[in-house]
């Protein structure tokens, strides 16, 4: 499996800043984006590389978990305490310690996946004695996808249908995986105890038997439209709202339309991963916008009341007399709208004055150079 560095995708330091990640992104982002190179397969895979490091590097619980273990670290269900137990207990063993012998040699936090991953649901019980059981009803595991979500569309919020093929009850069985009418068995892989005993190094524990569930018994004969698995693969199509502001690095919840569970257990959850198109014009810092204003000569020196479009509408701003290029003007809740219990943001107009490109106006300019002065310039020291 190759091995992502994030911070090399982005060209960013381990120790940069939110805002020097946010701006390695913002420009890497405008450069590879599918709409700026249509039919370009490796721009296409470079965003979406980029935007998977900056939905990790820009959540500080992800980007420590990742620095710590690496992508390991952000895998569903990953426990940090446990793996950082498992790894000193792994320095000790490869230093002689009681127990250690051979067997921690070459051994990595990777291989973690190998010691708790397979314990999936069971609470990662290990120890020795203890027994593992999931024989009632389980939760099935949550689905985490991602969505290309217009610049716009993510400031507005709006709603959807994602198409989304994911494990489903089946109708046959009703999720018990047996087929109408048929006994149960003991089951033959664990002799009806549900569990199997399992050693790793210093961890004695018992697994849950991965053909009965933990049930110590087999539904009797395999329902044969899902053969036994009690749950079928199946497209579905599943109405999500996207809220107001969404962003990378925060996901969406939607409740209830994860794996479906097992033995009438109840479905995992739907999170989504927003992967933001950037705008040609508008760029964003949390819920404020900002946009570069043209101007006029005549604007910038008399001032005027001009008219600016904005997410939510076009509003007349009134320019001051004397306007510099570069000055923010801001406008008030104009920016990401209001969603629940934050406040809506923001909209930053940054004026920048246009100089006439043709020489009609060359006369009205010697006239205006006549009228500075000064040299603008003279309190420009380093």
């Amino acid at each position: 499996m190759e091995v992502r560095d994030y911070y090399k995708i982005l060209g960013v330091e381990r120790g940069a800043s939110q805002d020097q990640i946010r701006k390695a992104y913002r420009k890497l982002a405008r450069k590879h984006h599918p709409d700026i190179n249509p039919g370009n397969k490796e721009a296409e895979n470079k965003f979406k590389d980029i935007s998977v490091a900056n939905e990790v590097l820009s959540d500080p619980a992800k980007r420590k978990l990742y620095d710590e273990f690496g992508e390991a670290g952000l895998a569903s269900g990953f426990n940090a305490d446990q793996a950082r137990g498992y790894r000193q207990w792994q320095g000790q063993a490869s230093r002689g310690g009681a127990g250690g012998g051979d067997y921690a040699q070459g051994f990595d936090v990777g291989d973690l996946g190998d010691v708790f991953g397979d314990l999936g649901d069971l609470g990662r019980m290990f120890g020795g004695g203890r027994r593992a059981t999931r024989s009632g009803p389980t939760r099935g595991r949550d689905i985490e996808a991602a969505m290309d979500i217009d610049f716009l569309d993510a400031v507005r919020g709006f709603q959807t249908a994602l198409v989304l093929e994911r494990p489903v009850q089946c109708d046959a069985c009703h999720g018990s995986g047996a087929k109408p009418g048929s006994t149960p068995k003991v089951c033959p892989e664990c002799k009806g105890t549900g569990a199997k005993s399992m050693a790793q190094g210093p961890l004695q524990f018992r697994q849950t038997c991965a053909r009965c569930g933990g049930a110590g018994k087999l539904p009797g004969d395999p329902c044969p439209t899902c053969r036994g698995a009690g749950r079928v693969m199946r497209p579905d199509t599943i109405r999500v709202n996207i809220p107001p502001g969404a962003e990378p690095g925060k996901r969406i919840h939607v409740p209830g339309k994860g794996e479906a569970g097992v033995r009438g257990g109840p479905s995992g959850d739907l999170y989504i991963s927003p992967r933001i198109r950037p705008h040609p014009l508008l760029t964003r810092d949390g819920r404020d916008l900002e946009m570069e204003l043209p101007i006029t000569f005549g604007e910038a020196v008399s001032g005027a009341t001009v008219e600016v479009p904005t997410p939510s509408g076009s509003v007349k701003v009134k320019i001051p007399p004397g306007a510099q290029s570069g000055r923010l003007l801001r406008v008030k809740g104009k920016g990401v709208p209001a969603h629940g219990n934050t406040p809506a943001g923001d909209f930053y107009l940054k004026l920048m004055v246009r100089v006439p490109q043709d020489g009609v106006a060359q006369d009205a300019v010697e006239k205006i150079e006549q009228a500075y002065g000064e040299d603008v310039r003279k309190n420009l020291r380093l």
